[in-house]
């Protein structure tokens, strides 16, 4: 077991939550009158024979204490009668949020490997508590019932590789810009020149900002990093639309000096280009404030 099945279950967790919440919602009995131990035992049962990958099913009363032994095909398995396990999240979650939960992946005490226990309050037809029913799954197995179809897989592994094709070339770009700026900085006929320095930096601004751009394509896409860090792509964003309006106002700042020992009547395009750059300014703070303002 690896951290990326984790991440993997975390990004599909509402996936294996609706199917669980499905089996037990169709095989147990819930808000109805009469409801007994016998029957939530009997529904246990015939889940556990009719999908024969779950671990263990128990019943918990309301106190958190486990009545009679683990439901399950290994008979090493039926022990725990009379356990507490009011302590265990999967028990105060449900009976808190009324509702089917799934847990976090934990160690199991059966046979230490790492599982989630899907568990649901069970009410009478006055909304009383009765009992809290669990199921425990391996990740692994809960893993293959959440994956995804055959076409569905292999158009993500095909969108995969156009991505790393695609980052590919833009690190190849990023090669020659940075090369051409590095050989430009140090190259110098009989004086430093204050153009050449200026090209330089905005050949190298680029290449930042594209390797960054790579980069952020490589691990969201490529390696599926997507859900590690929330605002990834905001940050990227910033960076990106930052280099190229750092790269613009030094390209207007070079024109500038350019202009001043030529021809003053083209400095109008000057201004244009600033305007540009205010323009990229004010959308960048838009995005910013937009971003900010949903987060909060």
């Amino acid at each position: 077991m690896f951290i990326k099945d984790i991440q993997k279950f975390e990004d599909n967790r509402y996936k294996a939550r609706a199917y669980m919440t499905y089996i037990l919602t169709r095989n147990l009995p819930n808000k109805l009158p009469n409801i007994h131990i016998e029957s939530i035992h009997a529904a246990l049962d015939k889940i556990e024979h009719d999908i024969s990958i779950f671990d263990a099913l128990y019943i918990l009363d309301t106190s958190g204490k486990q009545i009679g032994d683990i439901i399950t095909l290994k008979k090493e398995y039926e022990i725990g009668d009379g356990e507490d396990k009011s302590s265990k999240a999967y028990f105060y979650r449900a009976v808190n949020l009324k509702r089917c939960i799934l847990s976090d992946p934990y160690p199991s005490s059966l046979n230490n490997e790492l599982c989630v226990t899907a568990s649901m309050p069970i009410y009478d037809d006055k909304n009383n508590l009765l009992f809290v029913v669990c199921i425990d799954i391996s990740l692994t197995n809960i893993l293959k019932m959440i994956e995804s179809g055959y076409f569905e897989t292999a158009f993500m592994h095909f969108g995969r590789i156009v991505y790393f094709c695609f980052a590919i070339v833009l690190f190849i770009i990023t090669c020659f810009l940075f090369q051409k700026g590095l050989s430009s900085l140090f190259y110098f006929e009989k004086s430093v020149e204050i153009q050449i320095i200026f090209q330089s930096t905005i050949a190298i601004t680029l290449a930042l900002a594209i390797f960054d751009l790579t980069k952020t394509i490589v691990e969201e896409e490529v390696l599926g990093r997507t859900k590690k860090e929330v605002n990834g792509i905001q940050k990227t964003m910033v960076r990106f639309l930052g280099s190229i309006i750092i790269a613009l106002a030094i390209e207007a700042l070079m024109l500038v000096f350019k202009l001043v020992s030529s021809d003053l009547s083209q400095m109008l395009y000057v201004f244009y280009l600033i305007g540009g750059i205010n323009l990229l300014l004010i959308g960048l703070s838009i995005y910013l404030f937009t971003v900010k303002y949903k987060n909060n």
